[in-house]
């Protein structure tokens, strides 16, 4: 049995070691759904607006992303949506703040750097900074996505969450505001050696395989479709345009324009009462 077991081991290593010799290139397209815990309360607007509404908002949060990688570069970058978030046929208009429209991560592991382009309140941003690789812990379960054998591994971060939050329509009523709170949170992932590039969806990287599938508990980043060496090719090129600032610069930037936007919605809210603004990014 232990022979067995030897035997099954090595002629892994040595598999996986012949496909990490090959150039591995190909395009991934990933959706994602967050966790939506928002109250409307209802007592003021008709069934058909209610789900209408709750429906707007549950859509804002399902997204479609395309990473196209190589070896040692990829770019991560949302899919092109015809539809317009956030309105309806009711005259009801949904605006979603810090969503973070027309972003593009770019990631370069042979020199340890990424690069996003984001779309800041119609500022174009340009974030350079080093990639942090996570602290993974490679377990033993093992699950099928598709066609390709993953395997699990995980990391433990601290992270910013906040409670669900209520608001009404046509109510002089302030909005009950979320209470913050910061947790520990365990990020799971699933990723397959089939694919022997250490790239994954969004900052996610460093596993021996592509990451297919994320998880922390909050949100969901799923890879639904994947083509290798496609005959268009790949358009694998580093955003250039924006402001530059790092990480650190970024976030605070992020967060003064959160408030003065928050400042703006409290002191004009009661105008016409046909107006929600959710916060999105705590």
């Amino acid at each position: 049995m232990k022979t067995l077991v030897h035997l099954s081991l090595t002629l892994a290593f040595l598999i996986t070691t012949h496909l990490s010799a090959q150039d591995f290139k190909g395009i991934a397209t990933y959706k994602s759904q967050r966790k939506v815990d928002i109250q409307i309360d209802s007592t003021q607007m008709g069934d058909e607006m209610h789900q209408q509404m709750m429906a707007m908002i549950k859509k804002q949060f399902e997204k479609e992303y395309t990473l196209e990688f190589n070896k040692n570069e990829s770019l991560y970058k949302e899919a092109t949506s015809l539809d317009k978030p956030g309105s309806g046929s009711s005259g009801v208009q949904i605006e979603f703040i810090g969503s973070g429209e027309g972003d593009v991560l770019y990631k370069n592991l042979g020199e340890n750097r990424y690069a996003t382009q984001s779309d800041l309140f119609g500022k174009i941003f340009l974030v350079q900074d080093e990639l942090e690789t996570p602290d993974w812990k490679l377990e033993k379960e093992t699950k099928n996505i598709g066609e390709y054998t993953c395997f699990k591994a995980t990391f433990k971060r601290m992270t910013t969450v906040s409670t669900s939050m209520t608001m009404s329509v046509n109510s002089k009523e302030e909005p009950k505001e979320p209470e913050i709170k910061e947790v520990e949170q365990t990020v799971t992932v699933w990723y397959t050696l089939q694919i022997p590039v250490k790239h994954g969806p969004g900052n996610y990287s460093g596993l021996p395989g592509l990451i297919l599938e994320v998880s922390d508990g909050e949100e969901t980043i799923l890879c639904s479709k994947i083509v290798l060496n496609p005959k268009e090719g790949l358009k694998i090129e580093e955003p250039k345009k924006g402001k530059k600032v790092n990480q650190e610069e970024f976030e605070a930037i992020m967060e003064k324009k959160m408030k003065e936007m928050e400042e703006q919605f409290h002191s004009g809210r009661h105008d016409d009462g046909h107006s929600i603004e959710i916060r999105i990014g705590g």
